[in-house]
């Protein structure tokens, strides 16, 4: 089969493969939709996890299940499906703790484009079929679909981290796609105000219509000084982090009120430790939290974000600005994720 992968550090290309092989719990999935993502960026050009040779990239798709091996129950050839980005080991002791997503091991449960190949390829492999796929309805569009896999997740999981409650403000840093998916969780979890930063204008756009009350650009000064002065010196109750670097935290410390939470769901693919101001973490006891953790996976949080789309609580479609037709336009796609330009928020490949 064919598939775009990461050839090594700083260089991506087309590769041949021979078809995944099937164990007895496992699914081989036909891609019709696929979309690139910031992290395939960092795990090619800033070498976050480590080099990866010939490695396919992506962990974005839903498609057609192939195959399914003689153990699987709930799936079968033909069925249209939602793959998640993180597809645990569910009898994995992990799991049983709580925390699938590191099945096997710290991040462990992200296979695909880490210790496996991914998505982007005229076929992909899933793990535990049951338990990580989930039936997509023929009511949910290929690009809203394809949001599911791990923009909504991450951004609702950044949401999750920071423990919005009703009457929260929230400040929500970097408003690419999953920080919009983190402005629409908070939202339903009943933030009163929330404070978006970021400056794009499509984001803006989008960021406004998920329900932000405020929007910050660090391109008219100081992140924190802009906070402080909509918050009349009293900070926010939550941050939640999807954008930004290691200094990205120190911005959230400052503008936290005591007995706040930070939710980080930023990959950090650049620097070696994450910078925390001693003094404003009140010496370290101010009971600021921090949590910051990977998207769970499963079959039974995709199922409860399509509900949420189902109801029309929400429409990630929103997120798509850039449409291609053909596999072969994945390499531009990614190249987009990669410059950014300015109208950029989600590019989806369709196959």
């Amino acid at each position: 089969m064919k598939g775009f992968a990461m050839k090594k550090i700083g260089e991506v290309g087309w590769v041949e493969k021979e078809r995944p092989t099937l164990s007895a719990r496992d699914a081989l999935v036909r891609p019709t939709a696929l979309s690139p993502c910031t992290s395939d960026v960092h795990t090619v050009w800033a070498g976050a996890i480590g080099d990866r040779k010939d490695m396919i990239l992506g962990h974005e798709a839903i498609g057609i299940v192939e195959a399914v091996g003689p153990e699987v129950r709930d799936f079968k050839p033909g069925d249209r499906v939602v793959v998640p980005a993180i597809t645990p080991d569910w009898d994995s002791l992990e799991a049983q703790a709580g925390y699938s997503m590191h099945s096997g091991g710290m991040l462990a449960g992200w296979k695909f484009s880490n210790f496996k190949d991914g998505v982007f390829a005229e076929c992909f492999h899933v793990n535990d079929a049951d338990g990580n796929m989930a039936h997509l309805p023929e009511s949910i569009s290929d690009a809203a679909g394809v949001m599911l896999c791990d923009m909504m997740p991450t951004g609702f999981h950044g949401v999750e981290l920071a423990d919005v409650q009703f009457g929260d403000k929230v400040l929500v840093i970097g408003i690419g796609p999953v920080g919009l998916m983190s402005i629409a969780g908070a939202a339903l979890r009943g933030a009163s105000e929330i404070y978006a930063v970021g400056s794009r204008p499509n984001c803006i756009k989008v960021a406004k219509e998920y329900g932000a009350t405020h929007i910050i650009n660090y391109k008219n000064g100081s992140i924190e000084e802009q906070v402080m002065e909509l918050t009349k010196g009293k900070g926010v109750d939550r941050v939640i982090i999807a954008g930004g670097d290691v200094y990205t935290m120190s911005t959230a410390i400052k503008v936290l009120k005591p007995g706040g939470k930070i939710g980080n769901v930023n990959y950090l693919g650049e620097g070696d430790y994450v910078m925390i101001p001693r003094v404003e973490w009140g010496c370290g006891m101010a009971h600021k939290n921090i949590a910051a953790g990977l998207m769970p996976g499963g079959r039974l949080r995709m199922e409860k974000l399509i509900a949420l789309i189902e109801a029309g609580r929400i429409d990630p479609e929103k997120l798509v600005t850039h449409r291609f037709q053909g596999f072969e336009n994945v390499e531009k796609a990614l190249l987009m994720m990669k410059d950014k330009p300015e109208d950029l928020i989600k590019p989806v490949v369709f196959m």
